[in-house]
């Protein structure tokens, strides 16, 4: 339907077993052709997300609609427009890679000529034509997500989803995987859904990043809009005897506002830019004060989530409850 918004959820909530909310009341928006960034550490909640608007969880509350279609009451509906490729891939590892795509074209309806075309065709494009006819069980980690990715495509899905894609690829395959995210949404107006917990994965691919936290969204909008609120960058001193902190932290106090930072340093947001960095690093030489490490910050998605959460991203990570036995 023309207008149409790809995902729409208002107030979805998922609820475990111990009243745990891995979902608490999110809503979000997701427009055609679009890649969404749903960025967080693990346990954050985005597993779970996902698995509720790929029809594999019922939401305890709220409503999400994904192709116009509800995902507690018209879950064939929704299977139907989507593809996913989620963190297990299933894959059978005694059959060659042409053999999953050929099998799963027919589950799919596609007669024999068209299935051997389409195997072809998509084999080619996720970089897996040398290797269609070895089995499975002696692909790589990368291979095996290309492997899935390209099952996920085999009919032509409306809204891709993929979560945490890149988990564990070599750079090489990474950099592959991210061209064909990319490819698939600007020439072929496919909306992806991609939970990643890569900050660079989500700034190089997301048109719009929602960041998710306990449950709950703690910021939305585009990379460059986000890291331009926070505008100024991250001045760290890590002290080199933790006596010293406290004065460290009065002498850097004078070129910006405190702000959380790494667990050992005394952080600031310079009120100049990097133009308070010299002034900073004489204040500290001219008290005699000495630091172990020194680093000045440009504004990132991680500043972001440490802003909002008052941590970082990279150590912000527990296991989501429940969400990988569902």
């Amino acid at each position: 339907m023309a207008g149409e918004r790809s995902i729409e959820i208002d107030g979805l909530v998922r609820e475990f077993k111990g009243g745990i909310r891995a979902v608490d009341g999110i809503d979000l928006r997701v427009e055609p052709g679009e890649i969404y960034g749903f960025l967080g550490p693990n346990g954050a909640g985005k597993s779970t997300t996902v698995l509720v608007l790929t029809t594999l969880l019922p939401p305890t509350a709220g409503r999400a609609l994904v192709a116009g279609h509800d995902v507690a009451t018209e879950g064939a509906l929704v299977r139907a427009a989507i593809g996913a490729a989620l963190q297990e891939a299933a894959l059978d590892p005694v059959l060659t890679g042409r053999e999953h795509l050929h099998l799963q074209c027919a589950l799919h309806g596609l007669d024999r000529g068209e299935r051997r075309r389409r195997a072809v065709d998509l084999l080619e494009r996720v970089g897996l034509a040398e290797a269609a006819d070895r089995k499975v069980g002696g692909y790589s980690g990368g291979m095996k997500r290309r492997l899935d990715l390209a099952l996920a495509l085999v009919h032509r899905p409306r809204i891709l989803f993929l979560d945490e894609p890149t988990t564990g690829l070599d750079p090489q395959s990474r950099s592959a995987l991210w061209a064909e995210v990319g490819r698939l949404a600007h020439e072929e107006g496919v909306t992806v859904f991609l939970t990643t917990q890569y900050l660079e994965e989500a700034d190089v691919l997301a048109d719009r990043v929602g960041i998710i936290d306990h449950g709950r969204i703690v910021a939305t909008g585009t990379p460059a809009a986000l890291k331009a609120e926070i505008g100024r960058p991250r001045l760290e001193a890590t002290p080199a005897v933790e006596t010293d902190r406290e004065a460290i932290a009065g002498a850097l106090a004078a070129f910006g506002e405190p702000c959380a930072g790494s667990p050992r340093a005394v952080a600031v947001r310079l009120a100049r830019g990097t133009e308070g960095l010299t002034g900073a690093v004489r204040a500290l030489d001219a008290a005699g004060l000495r630091v172990a490490d020194l680093q000045l910050h440009s504004p990132s998605l991680d500043d972001v989530f440490l802003a909002k959460t008052g941590r970082t991203l990279e150590g912000a990570a527990e296991e989501e409850p429940a969400a990988a036995g569902a």
